[in-house]
């Protein structure tokens, strides 16, 4: 036997003859005289079960019951009762008491009626464990998948949404970096307040400082107006920083100034105006490796990442594949009217067996190319594009695997060292060789820490 029960009784004798039998078998046993001195002891700590005799001096067990249901509904307690108070006890099971003991108590009679409640207290504990697992995996409605990788970023966003904690989101492009970002701010206090996005890498630098901090008029030429920036017009929401390793060093400062200090001066402005935002910031590279490269803040890198999710590329969630291509088909044939039903097995096949170098994003655009060039009512091989049909079964691959196997990061980095090279070391020429796009290209370069052979010399 295990398990913690308080015994409430204010006959002396009945609670030391209750509290042998009970250690006896290996339950662990507090005693209270009174109502007050048994609340007294559920203030300091919690018992399983509470075994409570019904008429007492002063408060009796149902005072007792009232209030500890009160508190917490699921308490599981047991009434010990005279015979002549026998009604009383059942009223009391209708307001929450687990059962009923006759008095003078049977020991059999007793430890079988415990038995039953801990079997009841397991069962309780057991599920309050599930529905708080199932929290904190809980789906998020606008990200599509049930890889292990993709639950592990539900539960994170699940648990930290609440917080006002900066959160930074690494993945590769087209993994869903701004999906996440709203899922943390649609379950967070701030939900009801604007949630401001920007990409640090599609504005120039001579702008991304008005765009975040805004400008007084005449700051700057073109300046015909006071503007305020996005952290302004965000106050008391979400703001998030996609490509936040794209942001130049002196802009990072400025940044972090604005963190730490809770306030933002606008460009050509001399007031500042306290911020009240939660930063979001996400990238696809390695900030790491930009910090020794000097391209990144150290204090910066740690003020953002207090919370990091990471998002994992799509050839790593191959499971979820089959379950995104066939959403993307449904929103498609939705918006386009064309009856497209699905996939065939044999594109499905190609659709598994692909890289997707742009991931999500290029699986949603290939899937919507698919459904307007389908013929059928069912997506074929020849519904894709050349470079995901081309890898249909009757391609051979052009060289033999050694009995040892390979290593594929380094067979990598090898082919696009072979590619820059016949590119004479330009991304935009090389990235069509490999099939890639420019901005997976850089990325991998920067991952396998490719550079020009001259500035390797530096």
């Amino acid at each position: 036997m295990s398990g913690s029960i308080l015994i409430v009784d204010d006959e002396k004798s009945q609670r030391e003859i209750l509290t042998m039998i009970l250690q006896g078998v290996g339950y662990d046993t507090a005693e209270a005289s009174g109502v007050q001195e048994a609340l007294a002891m559920l203030g300091k700590r919690e018992f399983d079960l509470i075994l409570t005799d019904l008429k007492m001096q002063g408060q009796s067990g149902l005072d007792l019951l009232e209030q500890v249901m009160a508190d917490d509904p699921q308490q599981c307690v047991i009434m010990m009762t005279a015979h002549g108070t026998v009604d009383t006890a059942v009223g009391a099971m209708k307001r929450g008491a687990f059962d009923y003991l006759e008095k003078p108590l049977e020991r059999e009679n007793l430890l079988l009626t415990l038995k039953r409640a801990f079997e009841r207290i397991t069962l309780v504990w057991e599920n309050r464990v599930l529905q708080k697992r199932v929290a904190e995996i809980e789906r998020i409605p606008s990200i599509i998948g049930e890889h292990p990788k993709m639950k592990e970023v539900y539960r994170i966003v699940t648990k930290i949404a609440a917080t006002s904690s900066t959160v930074l989101v690494y993945g590769e492009s087209g993994t869903g970096k701004e999906l996440v970002a709203r899922a943390v701010h649609d379950r967070s206090p701030r939900k009801d307040c604007p949630f401001m996005a920007i990409n640090c890498a599609a504005i120039p630098e001579t702008l991304i400082e008005s765009e975040l901090f805004g400008h007084e008029k005449g700051s700057f030429t073109g300046a015909n107006a006071r503007e305020i920036g996005i952290l302004e017009a965000a106050n008391g929401g979400t703001v998030f920083l996609d490509e936040i390793g794209e942001m130049n060093v002196s802009m990072q400062a400025k940044l972090l100034r604005a963190i730490q200090e809770k306030e933002i001066r606008r460009v050509g402005g001399k007031v500042n105006l306290p911020l009240d935002v939660r930063i979001i910031s996400a990238t696809n590279r390695d900030l790491e490796q930009e910090i020794k490269r000097g391209t990144f803040r150290e204090d910066l890198y740690y003020r953002l990442n207090v919370i990091r999710i990471n998002l994992p590329p799509l050839r790593e969630r191959g499971s979820d594949i089959a379950t995104l291509a066939n959403f993307f088909v449904a929103k498609y044939r939705e918006a386009s009217g064309i009856a497209v039903e699905g996939i065939s097995k044999a594109a499905l096949k190609q659709l598994m067996n692909y890289t997707w170098p742009g991931n999500v994003r290029q699986l949603e655009s290939v899937i919507e190319r698919a459904v307007l060039m389908a013929e059928g009512s069912i997506i074929q091989p020849e519904d894709l594009p050349s470079e995901i049909s081309s890898l249909g079964e009757g391609v051979m691959v052009p060289f033999e695997l050694p009995p040892e196997g390979i290593n594929f990061e380094e067979m990598e980095k090898a082919l696009i060292l072979k590619a820059m090279e016949r590119a004479d070391w330009v991304i935009g020429k090389a990235a069509p060789i490999l099939g890639l796009s420019y901005k997976t290209l850089q990325y991998r370069l920067d991952k396998h820490g490719i550079e020009k052979p001259e500035k390797r010399g530096r």
